[in-house]
């Protein structure tokens, strides 16, 4: 039976194996079909050698791999889908596609638009955990990767239509409130007004009351008694603290419009309801115990314990995470908590995750739902291999790091804009330079993969050549281009056009659009963005082939091929979109 193309190819391809599988081997209903993209034609299935072990020595009728991959291609349902099928030694059955379902297939995406084409996941709500500043401190490049990459696997599994819970876990009730408090209470003991004053620019009290705090033995041990207030809601305290709370927040949210990221805050102190309960429920199940005066939770295969308690009465990381973790469990439902923090903090959650199975709020395996998952990323390194650092050796702030990008993209449209005499309205220049630049950024950190250290490097990152994120926007700018320079209503087109697939680059490129969705849904089930990344820079090398070898306008195949151009650029738009990049369309 012919199934119209939603989206996954390798999905189709697998559901015509299972049914062959059924027919070639029925004594074994858990073999799984195994369809990868081809070496030699579209896509290959791989389970004629699995299955030959399985079955000889059983009466089976096969001889040999070969014959059993010959059944396969026998038993395979027929279909518009599928061309032909060939076997090869030792064993694997090639699978060739047809090039007219293939651009049927891209015609009605056209038309339908390119949400048909979404994946289709098993989990329906999901909690990403992202960004996660603290509070009372400027983002800096530390903070970068965690909300670039959080925010494209949140991206990935909202066009998988899951519903995402975005979630911003900030430090807001920690060791530095405890600080900054109580060094404001000294500078100002008697003047609430100088106080609200002072604390407008709180980088200015950061530092200086993080020195007293590490000189200070009186001073930390009143920092730390602080902490212990705020969090048992003493209202002088917490007045304070909502005001330092405020403005920080204001820097964050400029951050985060820039980079169009939307978050929602549920920071450390949103769960202090929930920690007694939390905790009496451990208590109930005999798993909490007192070691020197703190409430502890023994984790098995773990030396350190999970601190719930602290001897002083005050709650840590680890208090604030079980009770997030509790509240995303039973008041979010949630079926797929992933956190995206660095790989420092691994140990922190292979702990805390061991501890949710031994409570009994996870299965014993990481594959059942509910599920966590720690997304850990590698270090922003400067070019001599260093922590990235400015030239005075600190950290670098976000906000300076994408002016800086912003400048040397403008810069560069200017200079490409005087040789080829083109002009500039001051808004398109503005608007231009962002998207390139701000999508420089993004692109530089997510193409490598995530668990890796990866260099910052300005030149290579806004290099208009190579796998770089200003040549695919310009590359979508010039099939625009090409398009609008036809002088056809491509919106027309597309209900009235056909497309035909039959230059070998024209196929090729055809093929390669029809795997987003399998390549999307890749990304979102191992949770590495890099993934497509490497799709979208190999559709634009296809596309480059494409357009070289196969003329547009003015060709007896311009209909076609304007299609064909205006798919890809949907394509890339929608990878772009997934990736937080805007596109351009002038360069």
């Amino acid at each position: 039976k012919e199934e119209e193309f939603t989206g996954n190819l390798k999905q189709q391809l697998v559901k015509l194996f299972d049914a062959s599988l059924k027919l070639t081997v029925p004594d074994e209903p858990s073999v799984k079909p195994l369809v990868v993209v081809g070496k030699f034609e579209d896509y290959q299935c791989n389970n004629a050698m699995g299955l030959w072990s399985k079955v000889k020595g059983k009466g089976t009728q096969f001889t040999r791999p070969l014959a059993v991959a010959e059944a396969l291609v026998t038993n395979l349902p027929t279909c518009d889908m599928v061309e032909s099928c060939s076997v090869a030694p030792p064993g694997y059955v090639n699978v060739v596609l047809s090039a007219q379902w293939m651009a049927k297939s891209i015609e009605n995406m056209l038309i339908n638009g390119i949400e048909t084409w979404a994946p289709t996941l098993s989990v329906k709500r999901a909690v990403v955990d992202f960004s996660s500043p603290n509070i009372a401190k400027k983002m800096h490049v530390g903070h970068l990767r965690s909300t670039i990459i959080g925010d494209t696997i949140a991206r990935m599994l909202e066009y998988s239509n899951v519903e995402v819970l975005r979630r911003n876990h900030v430090g807001d009730w920690g060791t530095q409130f405890g600080m900054l408090i109580e060094y404001l209470f000294e500078k100002f003991p008697d003047s609430n007004s100088a106080m609200e004053t002072a604390i407008e620019d709180i980088q200015s009290l950061y530092k200086p009351s993080k020195t007293k705090f590490d000189a200070d033995l009186d001073f930390k041990r009143k920092a730390q008694q602080a902490v212990v207030r705020l969090q048992g809601g003493d209202p002088v305290y917490h007045k304070t603290w909502e005001k330092l709370c405020e403005i920080s927040r204001v820097d964050y949210a400029e951050i985060y419009r820039r980079l169009r990221v939307e978050l929602e805050e549920k920071g450390e102190s949103f769960y202090k309801p929930y920690i007694a309960n939390m905790i009496e429920e451990l208590n109930s199940k005999g798993l909490v115990e007192e070691s020197d005066g703190a409430r502890v939770m023994f984790i098995k295969d773990f030396k350190n314990p999970c601190m719930l308690v602290k001897s002083d009465g005050g709650f840590t990381y680890d208090t604030t995470d079980l009770a997030a973790l509790w509240y995303r469990l039973n008041e979010e439902k949630a079926e797929w908590i992933i956190y995206v923090t660095d790989a420092g903090q691994q140990e922190h959650f292979d702990r805390f995750f061991k501890a949710a199975r031994q409570v009994g709020w996870l299965p014993d395996n990481d594959e059942t739902y509910p599920r966590v998952s720690h997304v850990k990323f590698g270090v922003v390194k400067g070019e001599d291999g260093k922590r990235f650092r400015n030239r005075d050796r600190e950290i670098v702030p976000l906000a300076d790091l994408l002016d800086e990008a912003k400048t040397r993209s403008k810069a560069a449209l200017i200079e490409r804009a005087l040789a080829k005499e083109k002009e500039w309205t001051p808004e398109e220049l503005d608007q231009t330079a962002e998207a390139i630049g701000y999508g420089a950024v993004k692109y530089a950190d997510l193409m490598n993969n995530i668990s890796t250290d990866y260099k910052f490097s300005y030149d290579k990152m806004l290099n208009d050549k190579g796998n770089t994120a200003v040549y695919l926007l310009y590359a979508h700018a010039r099939i625009c281009s090409i398009i609008k320079k036809s002088g056809k209503d491509i919106d027309e087109l597309k209900k009235t056009g056909k497309l035909a697939l039959d230059h070998a680059n024209e196929r090729a490129l055809g093929l390669h659009l029809l795997q987003f969705a399998e390549t999307v849904e890749e990304a979102c089930t191992k949770l590495l963005p890099h993934i497509l990344c490497e799709y979208l820079y190999d559709l634009s090398e296809h596309y480059t082939k494409f357009y070289s070898n196969c003329q547009v306008n003015g060709s007896a195949e311009e209909t076609s091929r304007l299609l064909l151009c205006e798919a890809t650029a949907i394509v890339m738009r929608k990878c772009f979109h997934l990736l937080g990049i805007t596109p351009v369309y002038k360069i």
